[in-house]
C-alpha cells in the first residue's frame, strides 16, 4: 500500500490500483482504454484563467501528477512536477495517449469555443474520478475567471483544503475480502462492419428530456439504466439475427455495465474503484421480445448488484493479484501474459459496453454558466461499438463510439426511443 496523505505531503510513488494493472500491458501500438468527459459553458473559454484554475486543481488531485513507470515486477506511478499543457480540442477525440508526450501525464485538458474536455487513460481514474476532477476544474475557471465561490460537493473538491489520505488509496485492497467468484463466461456475439480510417472515431450523440426516459422507465416497471440497456440488447439482437454466420447468431447477447462500488463502502478514492456485470440473454435459445428483455435484466441487476456479489467479483481480481507465482513473474514475463489474458477474457465476454453517470446536479451559483455535459467511451480492444449517457440540466445525452464505418446500432437504438414517444436530437462528428 503507498502511504497515507498527511498534511499536503504526497508519496513520491504509488503501486498501481488493483483494477488499473491490466491497462499498461493492455495497450497496444494503436489502442489505449480511455475516456472523456466535458462540460460546455455559457461563455468563450479563457485559456489563460483555464491554465491558472488547472495548476490549482492538479495541487488538489496529487493522483494527476504521476506518471507511468516499469518496475521489476509491476507498473507503477512516480510523482512529477508541472502540469501538461492545454490543447486546442479536436474532431476527433480520444486519440491514443502517447505516455512519452504530454509531458508523461496521463490526462490531456483540451478546449474549444466554450467546451471544456478532459481525456483520461483509464489506468489513472474511472469515471466518478474523472467527473469529480473536470467538475473540481469547472468550479475553479469560473473562480479565477469570474470571482464565483462554488460551495463544495461530494464531486466539486475545495481546492483550499490539503488532499486526503483516503482519496489515493486502493480501495479494492481494502475491501476485497478474499472469496472470489469464477469470472468465466460465454464469449459473447459482436457486430462487424467496414473498419473506419486509423485514429479515426465516430461519435453520434443522441440529445432528449431525461424526464421522458425515466417517465418511460417507470411505466415499464424498471430503472432507467435497465430500460435503456435492455432497447441495447435489442438492437444488437435484431443484429445479430441478420448475421449469415449461423454459429454467431448463437451466441449470447451481453452488455458490459460498470458499476460505481463507492456507493457500497463509502469510499471516497479518486482512483479506480468500479466493477462491472455482463447482462443479457442467451440467444441459443432463441429469440427473446422487447419485455422478456426487460424482465431479464430488471431481475438480473437485482440479483447481482449486491455488495456481497460485487465483493466477490472484486475479491477474484484481488486473489490473482496477490498470488505468489504472479507476484513473483518479472514484468517483461508478466506483461505479455497480462496483455494475452486481456485479449482472451475481457471484452470477449461482452458485446458492447454501457457506461452511465446518471445526473449530474451542481450548485446553484454554477448552473447559469454550464450548458452541456458529455461523456464518451473509447472503444475497446474487441467490440466496436459503445455507448455512454451522462445527464444535466433536464436533458440526457448518450453518445455512442465506433470505429466501423456503419451506424447500425445507433441508428437501431435512437429509432426506437423515438417509437416509443421520446424524442431525440442526434448529433454526429461524421463527415
Amino acid at each position: 500500500m503507498a502511504k497515507k496523505t498527511v498534511g499536503g505531503a504526497v508519496p513520491a510513488w504509488l503501486k498501481l490500483d488493483n483494477a488499473a494493472k491490466i491497462y499498461p500491458p493492455a495497450r497496444s501500438h494503436g489502442w489505449a482504454p480511455m475516456f472523456r468527459l466535458s462540460v460546455t459553458l455559457a461563455e468563450p473559454v479563457d485559456p489563460e484563467a483555464l491554465a491558472r484554475a488547472h495548476r490549482t486543481v492538479l495541487r488538489r488531485f496529487p493522483t494527476f501528477g504521476y506518471r507511468l513507470r516499469r518496475g521489476l515486477f509491476w507498473y507503477y506511478l512516480e510523482r512529477m512536477n508541472g502540469q501538461p499543457e492545454l490543447q486546442q480540442d479536436v474532431g476527433n477525440p480520444l486519440v491514443r495517449m502517447d505516455l512519452r508526450e504530454n509531458g508523461r501525464f496521463m490526462y490531456r485538458i483540451r478546449y474549444h469555443g466554450r467546451r471544456i474536455a478532459v481525456e483520461f487513460f483509464h489506468a489513472l481514474t474511472d469515471g466518478t474520478g474523472g467527473l469529480s476532477f473536470l467538475l473540481t476544474l469547472a468550479a475553479e475557471y469560473l473562480h479565477v475567471k469570474k470571482g464565483l465561490h462554488i460551495p463544495c460537493t461530494d464531486r466539486i473538491l475545495n481546492c483550499r483544503e490539503a488532499p486526503r489520505g483516503e482519496e489515493i488509496e486502493d480501495s479494492f485492497l481494502k475491501h476485497a475480502r478474499g472469496q472470489g467468484k469464477s469470472r468465466f463466461e460465454k464469449p459473447a456475439y459482436t457486430i462487424s462492419g467496414t473498419p473506419e480510417r486509423r485514429y479515426f472515431l465516430n461519435i453520434t450523440t443522441g440529445i432528449m428530456p431525461a424526464k421522458a426516459v425515466i417517465e418511460k422507465a417507470k411505466s415499464l416497471g424498471v430503472s432507467v439504466s435497465a430500460f435503456l440497456t435492455s432497447v441495447l440488447i435489442g438492437c444488437f439482437q435484431e443484429m445479430q439475427q441478420k448475421d449469415p454466420v449461423r454459429r454467431k447468431r448463437r451466441m449470447p447477447v451481453k452488455v458490459s455495465l460498470p458499476i460505481n462500488l463507492r456507493r457500497f463502502y463509502g469510499s471516497t478514492t479518486l482512483r479506480n474503484f468500479s466493477s462491472y456485470l455482463n447482462v443479457g440473454i442467451d440467444s441459443a435459445y432463441g429469440r427473446y421480445t422487447f419485455e422478456e428483455i426487460l424482465n431479464l435484466v430488471k431481475h438480473t441487476l437485482g440479483l447481482e448488484i449486491s455488495e456481497k456479489g460485487l465483493n466477490a467479483r472484486m475479491s477474484a481480481n484481488v486473489n490473482s493479484e496477490k498470488n505468489f507465482a504472479v507476484r513473483a513473474m518479472p514484468l517483461f514475463v508478466k506483461s505479455p501474459f497480462m496483455k494475452a489474458m486481456f485479449m482472451l477474457q475481457g471484452d470477449r465476454y461482452c458485446s458492447t459496453t454501457f457506461s452511465n453517470l446518471g445526473e449530474v446536479v451542481l450548485p446553484e451559483e454554477m448552473r447559469p454558466h454550464v450548458t452541456r455535459m458529455d461523456f464518451l467511451l473509447g472503444v475497446p480492444y474487441r467490440n466496436p461499438v459503445v455507448a455512454a449517457c451522462v445527464s444535466y440540466g433536464g436533458n440526457m445525452y448518450i453518445s455512442f463510439s465506433r470505429v466501423i464505418r456503419e451506424p447500425y446500432i445507433e441508428r437501431a437504438f435512437f429509432t426506437s426511443l423515438v417509437k416509443m414517444g421520446i424524442p431525440v436530437r442526434v448529433e454526429s462528428n461524421q463527415r
